[in-house]
């Protein structure tokens, strides 16, 4: 058997029958691939790969033909003798450095949304708030090729970078994801069945405003889980989700992800860690007709009043961006990342294609740079006012 690396399977031609994405997962390094470089202080960087690619750093020119056709794993030099070791981004690499409009859900809170849901392949899943696509995509990945999965998002442009990321980390457009622009309250009842649903993940200001349209659309036993940010939502939507009747007694936990230093016997925790990024809560539909079981709670000198509820969650409130303290996200950074992720989608759909890929221009490379470093600096000032910055570590700087 030969081992040469252009023999081995170049796309999803070659692999009949394979899970939609594996050519982008497997086999030698492709045109249209992503890899991450890590130098030996660390640092990665995610870049596209082109034939006659070149990459530039202050310590020199890395040629992406050096890389293509080989197996990912191997360490490359470049014109410098600079030494990079290259693979291929993990999801949650891929997740850290694609293009944004939105915050995106980091990897720790997309983990435990699959987890907490229990997200099963061949399961019908709607989702609310697809921001720029990061739950999306882990999701559709615990769906599977059987699956499906409806998402829907007010904004047009939030879309869009959506599509443009799902489609570059598949390597083509998924079979099972539906995009539906729109409020969810408003289309569900037109879009779906009812009782069609095995899974609702909800990423939204107000979820509670989707409590009669996840009543409409989640199956009986089926589970509902919301990701907010700030206790005032936490407890409103834990409210509403009890006086409704229709579910499960609601269950909510934080994550928070500390990395700890190796380094011979100086082991230790790591300064920094991911704190808190938001909460999720938790609960199940019940059978129509059927009321939920009280829990038994220990006596208390003093109950909690309607004027304790009016106090702490004010009918009048408003929960818009401004009041939670989140930033809102222009049209035009919106559209930048927007043709970003369509460019890595378009070089991700030709990953099989033999012919040479078009170099990017000057002003592309300079933009993809530029914006991730505006993001990152974005995630620092969420940080400082909201408490709401990067949630799952440094976002990576990306350089083409």
């Amino acid at each position: 058997m030969s081992t040469n690396p252009e023999s081995a399977p170049t796309g999803p031609a070659d692999e009949q029958g394979a899970p939609i994405g594996v050519h982008m997962r497997k086999g030698p390094l492709r045109p249209g691939q992503r890899v991450q470089l890590t130098d030996r202080k660390g640092k990665p960087s995610t870049i596209t790969l082109q034939r006659g690619g070149e990459w530039h750093t202050h310590q020199g020119v890395l040629r992406h033909d050096t890389m293509i056709g080989q197996p990912e794993g191997i360490v490359v030099a470049n014109d410098a003798g600079h030494e990079y070791q290259v693979l291929r981004p993990l999801l949650n690499d891929f997740v850290l450095s694609m293009p944004r409009g939105a915050t995106v859900v980091y990897p720790k809170d997309s983990a435990q949304i699959v987890q907490v849901a229990d997200v099963f392949p061949g399961a019908h899943v709607i989702e609310a708030g697809v921001g720029s696509g990061a739950l999306s995509l882990s999701l559709l990945r615990a769906v599977g090729d059987h699956g499906t999965v409806n998402s829907y998002e007010r904004r047009e442009d939030f879309a869009e970078i959506a599509r443009g990321n799902v489609e570059a980390f598949f390597g083509q457009p998924h079979p099972g994801w539906k995009v539906l622009v729109g409020d969810m309250q408003e289309q569900v009842p037109h879009q779906e069945s009812a009782g069609a649903a095995d899974r609702v993940v909800l990423d939204m200001l107000a979820p509670w405003e989707c409590l009669d349209a996840v009543r409409h659309v989640l199956a009986p036993g089926g589970v509902w889980v919301s990701y907010v940010a700030t206790v005032t939502q936490l407890s409103r939507l834990a409210e509403a989700i009890r006086a409704s009747g229709a579910f499960t007694e609601p269950e909510a936990h934080e994550t928070m992800l500390r990395t700890w230093h190796l380094d011979g016997l100086a082991v230790r925790p790591d300064h920094r860690m991911v704190a808190h990024t938001g909460f999720l809560l938790s609960a199940r539909r019940l059978a129509d007709d059927q009321t939920p079981l009280q829990l038994k709670k220990r006596e208390k000198q003093s109950e909690v009043t309607t004027e304790d509820m009016q106090a702490w969650l004010p009918e009048d409130a408003v929960w818009d961006e401004e009041t939670l303290k989140r930033r809102t996200v222009t049209g035009r950074k919106a559209r930048k990342a927007a043709a970003h992720s369509q460019k890595l989608a378009e070089a991700a759909r030709g990953a099989d294609d033999p012919a040479p890929s078009q170099e990017p221009s000057q002003d592309t490379v300079q933009g993809t740079a530029q914006g991730t470093v505006q993001d990152a600096a974005q995630d620092t000032a969420d940080t400082a006012e909201t408490g709401r910055g990067p949630r799952g570590g440094a976002v990576e700087q990306e350089e083409t």
